[in-house]
């Protein structure tokens, strides 16, 4: 599986910029790409306008079923322009089959389904509303450490019921491990929510956020800002969930990423002790 612990390097330090035009990160379904322009420029993806940074600095997400073609677009303040055509590189991904969870948890009702679309609204609300500036300095790290019980991109069967592609990580270890922040960022949403229980949503600035469901208990509220390592909340098994775990989500404008894309492998039980 490609990874851009070392390419997102570059994302961190403005003084890497050493070309009018750069990008670093996978072309790959569920990828992030980190790109570099002449301050000032305008940048499309597909004709879509993407925010750029003071700097020149921007990001560009591929969903889990992106086209094998996309189109970069980057006008200069001059008015040169430059067209770069990027392969998206295609992933298989796994099923993942999940039982005895309640039913009503799978076939909500029609009044928790009023709660849930009510819910879904308010975080593609904080997910679509982008921050010019990056807030981050560093590479991210994992927000907790554990087994990976769910992968990103998998199709879910739940009790049976086939649903939506799982847009995240699930990372299953005891209850009350410490989630921390895996860069800095500025918490912009609390709430406990009917599929994820406590749920906390970090924005990264340029549009990126990351999301950490099921948490057992939160520590922080909307308007703080956390560096990378500080302990947002702890692990549980709110919301639906069959056995305590960390669901954590990165999104790029609203559209799901891989985080496992952005940390690499999950580090070994004798390094974590």
């Amino acid at each position: 599986m490609p990874t851009v612990g070392i390419a997102l390097t570059a994302l961190f330090s403005a003084a890497a910029v050493a070309a009018p035009v750069k990008l670093d990160g996978p072309t790959v379904q569920g990828g992030l790409v980190v790109g570099y322009a002449e301050p000032g420029s305008r940048v499309t993806q597909d004709g879509k306008e993407i925010e750029v940074a003071p700097d020149g600095r921007f990001l560009l997400g591929f969903a889990y079923d992106a086209a094998p073609a996309s189109e970069i677009d980057i006008e200069s303040t001059d008015g040169e322009s430059v067209t770069i055509p990027i392969t998206v590189a295609s992933r298989q991904f796994a099923t993942e089959k999940i039982d005895h969870l309640p039913p009503e948890q799978v076939t909500p009702d029609a009044e928790a389904m009023k709660r849930i679309a009510a819910e879904r609204e308010e975080v593609t609300a904080v997910q679509t509303k982008p921050t010019a500036t990056p807030l981050f300095t560093r590479p991210f790290i994992w927000s907790a450490t554990g087994i990976i019980s769910g992968t990103y991109g998998s199709a879910r069967i739940l009790n049976g019921e086939p649903r939506a592609p799982h847009m995240g990580v699930d990372v299953a270890a005891p209850e009350g491990t410490p989630v921390v922040a895996p860069t800095e960022g500025r918490v912009v949403f609390v709430a406990d929510l009917f599929f994820t229980g406590n749920t906390v949503i970090l924005d990264h600035g340029l549009g990126l956020t990351s999301l950490y469901a099921h948490l057992s208990r939160v520590v922080v509220k909307v308007g703080d800002h956390v560096r990378q390592g500080d302990v947002i909340g702890a692990l549980g098994a709110t919301g639906r969930a069959t056995a305590p775990n960390l669901h954590w989500g990165v999104h790029l404008n609203g559209v799901g990423l891989d985080p496992a894309l952005l940390v690499g492998p999950m580090p070994s039980a004798s390094s974590r002790n």
